[in-house]
């Protein structure tokens, strides 16, 4: 009996070192192999010199290793760069800083340049010629190295940083089927990413479209019609600026419970926070709740559906969503403010729209102390100037045309909440085939 449950234990853990999902041709080729890092890759450490002062690179865990002027808009690498590191393509790139993507580092692959510099506080190397960067580049997206990293982090690290030098990351081991495999996994994987980016493409095109329209479809400042005009609404007359506060009914934010994040519970009223305000979105992902009795002392800050909210402190100041029915009935806290519009002056889609435009960040920004953004009070929110439809001819004429482009531009917002979902969807799909393809290697160190 003994003897059994050992070679049942022996097998499950063979079972642990192929994958779950394998492609048809691969099923009977036995389990994957096992090396140390060291023996396949070497440390990178050629020094840069004055001349590759250009060519520095970053490296960003949402978009891997990239120009520098590219993700910070601006070289930030002072002119002594001889203490960077020169790398080519096909070398990878690790910083052993946790961030909200990756627990235990970053680890990236130059593929979009053929050489460049880094800054000395990464981790550089580079896999022999007769390995396959691109998959052991999704080897380690997989995150099939987590667990040995978790053994050799320094716990006394500082600033979310481990101490981790090259040649200790290098000591760990890599778990790796034939090359045909790999490749296989490689293209497959690739082929994923690409569909992403090429989906990804036509998202930005959509929100690019919308820009576009949004300047468009507003009288810029000094002007008092729109470069573009629904056909039926031409003759209409020219545009009026009004005031914002007289065509509302209330303007004013919440308050956070006594207590913080202590009041929040699971079900109930929700209590919508900064983060829950996107540009023309709500974001609901981490929604929380209050409980009946404390909405009870907030009812004066009750959300009703059709407000429009909008941030007034922070870094996300400005943007601005609209109140569906998910969150009527909610309360928002002292960083958003409910705008309630009066229906017959100002549709509150329209005003949202404008408040998203160029025009309308412009108002916003025009009351931050040298443009840091930090707040708005209830009164500088009442005087944000609108530009509407003439209201001094026939009334409904202007209600039809605010209602025209809020309906054009919420089409448009539709789209690109079906493109984004669409995105989202993908990266799902890729996260479970990466999960899939490579073994649970946690389960066979456990």
């Amino acid at each position: 009996m003994s003897k059994m449950k050992m070679m049942s234990a022996r097998d499950k853990k063979k079972d642990y070192l192929v994958p779950r999902l394998r492609f048809p041709e691969f099923r009977d080729t036995g389990e994957w192999g096992k090396v140390q890092l060291s023996k396949i890759a070497i440390p990178v450490s050629e020094r840069a010199t004055d001349g590759d002062a250009d060519a520095v690179l970053t490296l960003s865990a949402e978009h891997g290793v990239v120009t520098q002027g590219s993700y910070f808009g601006k070289k930030i690498a002072g002119d002594d760069v001889t203490r960077y590191i020169k790398i080519k393509n096909n070398d990878f790139v690790y910083n052993d800083r946790t961030t909200k993507f990756y627990k235990y580092g970053t680890i990236k692959r130059l593929s979009r340049h053929t050489y460049g510099i880094v800054s000395p506080i990464y981790k550089c190397f580079r896999f022999n010629d007769e390995e396959i960067p691109v998959f052991w580049e999704w080897y380690f997206e997989s995150g099939e190295h987590d667990t040995q990293l978790h053994n050799i982090v320094n716990e006394g690290a500082k600033a979310g940083r481990f101490n981790i030098s090259i040649q200790k990351f290098l000591s760990i081991f890599v778990y790796f089927p034939d090359k045909s495999e790999q490749q296989r996994i490689a293209d497959c994987l690739s082929s994923l990413d690409e569909r992403i980016a090429a989906e990804t493409s036509k998202l930005d095109r959509l929100k690019d479209h919308k820009k576009g329209l949004l300047k468009q479809l507003f009288p810029a400042e000094g002007e008092t019609l729109p470069q573009l005009r629904f056909p039926e609404f031409r003759n209409a007359g020219e545009w009026e600026n009004v005031q914002l506060g007289p065509q509302t009914t209330k303007v004013g934010s919440g308050v956070t419970p006594r207590g913080g994040d202590r009041n929040y519970i699971k079900q109930g009223r929700p209590f919508i926070r900064s983060q829950n305000v996107g540009w023309g979105e709500l974001i609901l992902d981490d929604i929380v709740f209050i409980s009946e009795e404390i909405h009870r002392t907030f009812i004066s800050t009750e959300i009703e559906k059709n407000d429009i909210l909008l941030n007034i402190t922070g870094a996300s100041i400005g943007r601005s969503a609209f109140a569906d029915s998910r969150i009527a009935g909610g309360n928002v806290n002292q960083h958003v403010c409910i705008i309630r519009t009066k229906p017959s002056l100002l549709n509150s889609l329209f005003l949202m729209q404008y408040i998203l435009s160029e025009y309308g960040q412009k108002q916003v920004d025009s009351f931050q102390a040298g443009g840091n953004r930090q707040g708005l009070n209830f009164a500088q929110v009442k005087s944000f100037s609108i530009p509407t439809p003439p209201q001094s001819t026939v009334m409904q004429c202007a209600c039809l045309e605010q209602q025209r482009i809020a309906d054009c531009l919420s089409s448009l917002d539709e789209l690109i909440a079906s493109q984004t979902q669409k995105i989202d969807l993908l990266k799902d799909h890729k996260k479970g085939l990466m999960q899939q393809l490579f073994p649970r290697i946690d389960e066979v160190l456990a």
